[in-house]
């Protein structure tokens, strides 16, 4: 049991450093031997837990990105209260919420669908798996709206949930051109503009 125990302790720590070059170098370019340096273990500890750098990648994938999509826009969107302003709160606080060095380097799960989202068909499964998640959760959200006569009955909810993740992806890519938020401020006063489009 102690030894499963340092197994997954080594495995959980190998899976962090790499989704941290793989966000900072990209995944192609991040070597096994840059990870394995980065966690300060041999190579060989490396294949003592992974067949090979793709099981790695689809694990930071599953464990970390999709996590992190999870915990931040799906969980949120799953709380009582008035649809639009569940909307509201759940993009407006996640954009607020990034630190500097997120703002940087731009949104992991979108630097990781224009690396690999068509490069290895399990990749591109992984990752379509995460934003499919994220839209039923918006739709069903959406649907409640409808049922309470928050949100009007004519719109169409997938359609919607699709320009909501691909705005908040665009613009988390987009702020890597700035420096500063003046672009994230225009972004959240034309999410509110469309919010309230939606309102019934």
């Amino acid at each position: 049991m102690e030894q499963e125990l340092k197994s997954e302790i080594t495995k959980q720590h190998i899976i962090h450093e790499a989704f941290k070059l793989f966000y900072e170098k990209g995944f192609k370019s991040t070597s096994i031997n840059e990870v394995m340096k980065a966690a300060k273990m041999s190579k060989g500890a490396f294949y003592h837990h992974y067949k090979s750098k793709h099981q790695l990648g689809l694990e930071v994938i599953e464990l970390k990105i999709k996590k992190r999509v999870y915990d931040g826009m799906i969980v949120p969107l799953k709380g009582p209260g008035n649809a639009i302003e569940i909307l509201e709160n759940t993009f407006l606080n996640r954009i607020k919420s990034f630190p500097f060095y997120e703002k940087q380097h731009g949104c992991p799960m979108n630097k990781f669908i224009n690396e690999i989202g068509n490069y290895e068909s399990s990749y591109q499964l992984a990752l379509k798996n995460i934003i499919e998640k994220w839209k039923k959760a918006l739709v069903i959200l959406i649907e409640i709206g409808k049922n309470q006569n928050d949100i009007k009955k004519e719109i169409p909810s997938e359609a919607v949930a699709v320009y909501l993740i691909s705005a908040f992806e665009g613009i988390r890519g987009i702020r890597k051109l700035y420096d500063n938020d003046s672009i994230l401020d225009q972004y959240i006063s034309g999410l509110s503009v469309y919010l309230n489009q939606l309102k019934a």
